[in-house]
């Protein structure tokens, strides 16, 4: 974690003095939709920095930044890289401008209480808070996250259509784990965005992402109600956006719940890679059909889009089949967003309910299933308190099976797995190292349901247009890495078929031999008894009753011995075929190499093409610069 910097002593300003007077809420701030955008992603999307006052070096007294060095801009304030005037290190630095002096005094000093209550891993940390020398511009120097933000993620063309499982739950843990932070001390975000949540590297590797932009948050309790307006559009609860963005006259006041409508867009963001509710056109184009979306939602669903110019508007209740997370995550995922994205207030989770149920998910343990008849990996979340019975159940919910018809191997080998016991006596598995379902049912085979990413290639037209070649080219990227996800997960299944078809002829294989070598001993039993000359004499018995008797019981064992013979005459057949089958698998599995380089050698075709793209949208933001300038 990054060490807060030190900072010269020095008396405190007028403005920061004031950071001690108690908060009142003004009933006039409002606050525009755009806060602070990843200056990376602007050239993509066709916007402009607001006309600079020049380029140049400023500074406080500890710290030091140039105006090139842009991370974010809005409407009172521009966040830039810093560094500290004697240690180097690197900090963000938040300079406000005059727009924000205009503020009522109570609503400028708001951010710098909120983030000096605040201390937490996934809350961007305050370092300090000084002045500019000249302009005596207020700064907030702040903890720098150099991997950009989770727009940026979401932007990146390998995320086009969502995050993979294992990022998203880190996502999921930090915003939860942030958002509880909040709550424990009473403060509501009221701008919660894919932008405003961003990405540092722990010293492991792993992504680590932190809530920051407290520019509209505020001190509310959970039964408390405020009035004024912040947030941004596409990501506003729907109280909020028919005043904010339709500029209709209404009275309703606002609680805590606004971060949590704006939490579910979020996650179906990061989710997705896309927006939730979508009218044509896009939501900054078609306004009033986007509220007419958000507030017509019917109860449960958890996207809605209009796919045509005055077209009706189509409901989701599940997330889209491009989605990457597994059925188990969605299973237990869905629930939450339909239940926060509920306009209704008397139907909407809280922050309690919440926070319970995203806890529950992330308490789980995975136990990675590949159904052989289906040719699908399944990702089955239960608690590790769970019993054997519960995680059976779960995979008949994901996969059909019924519990009596399950059977499991295990890297080769038959796992009985005991109903009433733990589930902690199940194998510890991984996605590489499953475990093998097959049914004793007969089971029609199923397999891994996909969207053909060729349906998400734009088409390309001959004009000329930087803008527009640079929208398709990211469109094309994002399409290209779903179709090599989606070979991945092929070639991934393919394998484990493989694998799993070659324990099952092992098995039958092993069980045939063991059948052979019974049936063996039984006719040579058999001939042992049929090549004796007398059977013994049954006391009081007349002679010709006891021949019939000898006689029958000899044809008995004869038929036997012939139905004995037949058997293993079969099994010996079947051995054969097992054989057979074992040696075509092998030769099948040995082309599949082949595959695997074939399809990685997509991986750096799409990550040159990404470089050509990057250097359209290095294109865009200079002329963009060079008109605002």
């Amino acid at each position: 974690m990054p060490r807060a910097p030190t900072s010269l002593p020095g008396p405190q300003p007028r403005w920061a003095q004031l950071l001690d007077l108690p908060q009142t809420e003004s009933t006039t701030d409002s606050r525009p939709a755009a806060s602070l955008p990843d200056p990376r992603l602007l050239g993509a999307r066709g916007q402009k920095w607001p006309a600079s006052q020049g380029q140049e070096m400023q500074s406080t007294v500890n710290y030091l930044w140039h105006t090139d060095d842009l991370l974010g801009q809005g409407a009172t304030a521009s966040v830039y890289k810093a560094r500290n005037k004697k240690s180097g290190e690197l900090v963000a630095v938040k300079v406000f401008n005059t727009a924000s002096y205009l503020r009522p005094l109570e609503v400028q000093v708001r951010e710098f209480e909120v983030l000096r209550k605040l201390n937490h891993q996934n809350i961007v940390k305050l370092f300090a808070v000084e002045e500019t020398g000249a302009g005596r511009q207020k700064v907030l120097v702040m903890e720098y996250c150099s991997s950009g933000s989770l727009l940026s993620v979401l932007e990146s063309p390998e995320n086009a259509f969502g995050l993979p499982e294992e990022e998203f739950l880190v996502v999921l843990r930090c915003v939860v784990a942030g958002m509880n932070h909040l709550r424990e001390n009473g403060i509501v975000h009221r701008d919660i965005k894919p932008g405003n949540i961003m990405r540092l590297m722990g010293e492991e590797g792993q992504s680590i992402y932190k809530l920051t932009d407290f520019g509209a948050a505020r001190e509310l309790d959970d039964d408390e109600k405020f009035v004024s307006l912040y947030g941004t559009e596409e990501y506003l609860h729907p109280d909020m956006y028919e005043r904010a963005v339709l500029r209709k006259p209404q009275q309703k006041t606002f609680g805590v719940s606004v971060d949590l409508w704006s939490i579910g867009v979020t996650l179906y963001h990061a989710a997705t890679g896309s927006l939730p509710f979508v009218p044509f056109g896009g939501p900054r184009r078609n306004k009033e059909m986007m509220y007419r979306i958000i507030t017509e939602k019917p109860s449960g669903a958890i996207a809605g889009t209009q796919r045509q110019e005055n077209g009706p508007l189509e409901w989701s209740y599940s997330l889209p089949i491009t989605c990457r997370l597994s059925m188990g995550l969605q299973s237990q995922l869905v629930p939450i967003l339909a239940n926060i994205l509920e306009v209704e207030q008397a139907k909407c989770w809280g922050f309690d309910q919440f926070f319970a149920e995203t806890s529950d998910i992330l308490q789980r343990v995975v136990v990675h299933v590949f159904s052989l008849s289906q040719a699908v990996l399944h990702h089955v979340y239960i608690h590790a308190h769970n019993t054997i019975a519960i995680f059976l159940d779960a995979v008949y919910e994901q996969t059909r099976v019924a519990p009596q018809h399950q059977k499991f191997l295990f890297e080769g080998h038959l796992c009985v797995l005991e109903p009433s016991l733990s589930a902690q006596h199940i194998a510890h598995t991984t996605a590489s190292h499953p475990l093998a379902l097959f049914s004793t049912a007969s089971e029609t085979p199923k397999g891994l349901a996909f969207r053909d990413p060729a349906q998400d290639i734009p088409k390309f037209f001959p004009k000329v247009d930087l803008q527009a070649d640079y929208t398709t080219a990211k469109s094309v990227l994002g399409a290209g890495y779903q179709a090599l996800w989606l070979a991945q997960t092929l070639l991934a299944g393919q394998e484990f078929m493989f694998r799993g078809l070659h324990w099952c002829v092992e098995m039958l294989q092993a069980t045939c031999r063991r059948t052979l070598e019974v049936t063996r001993m039984a006719l040579l039993f058999l001939s042992s008894s049929l090549g004796t000359e007398r059977f013994s004499s049954v006391a009081g018995m007349p002679e010709m009753q006891e021949l019939k008797r000898v006689t029958e019981l000899r044809s008995k064992l004869r038929a036997l011995a012939e139905a004995l013979s037949r058997c293993s005459y079969s099994i010996t057949e079947t051995q054969m075929s097992l054989s057979n089958l074992s040696s075509e698998l092998v030769k099948n599995r040995d082309q599949h190499p082949a595959d695997s380089v074939l399809f990685g050698q997509d991986e750096p075709h799409l990550q040159t093409v990404q470089e050509i793209q990057n250097e359209a949208r290095a294109w865009l933001q200079r002329g963009a610069d060079s008109q605002a300038g």
